[in-house]
């Protein structure tokens, strides 16, 4: 797995950069080695919305990309709950691609046995 991380209107310190590393790790059990993933730190400056630490994820899949979007009061809980949702996305796209697989099997074990 490929991660970059990047802050769009902000520096992003060591400290947090080595803790969305750390967090989206549990990802490259799930991924692809040539799966990319990009992350973007941000700080919006509207004075009216108070969860302004948002952190932005988007991951290439093999003819698939997910994206997702968490915004909380602390830049560490954005990250933490980004990386739920993601797992969460990652999972289900595998479980879909292993129903579509075992349909399949069961599709073509049913016509083999029809045919002797």
């Amino acid at each position: 797995m490929q991660l970059h991380v990047k802050g769009k209107n902000l520096e992003v310190s060591d400290s947090i950069r080595s803790y969305a590393e750390r967090k989206l790790g549990k990802l490259d059990k799930q991924l692809h080695a040539l799966a990319r993933v990009e992350v973007e730190l941000a700080v919006e400056r509207n004075p009216s919305v108070s969860e302004n630490q948002v952190a932005e994820a988007t991951v290439w899949l093999k003819g698939r990309t997910l994206r997702a979007r968490e915004a909380t009061r602390d830049m560490k809980a954005s990250i933490d709950e980004l990386t739920e949702k993601l797992l969460r996305q990652v999972r289900e796209e595998r479980e879909k691609k292993a129903s579509k697989r075992r349909s399949v099997d069961k599709h073509l074990n049913g016509d083999t046995s029809t045919e002797e």
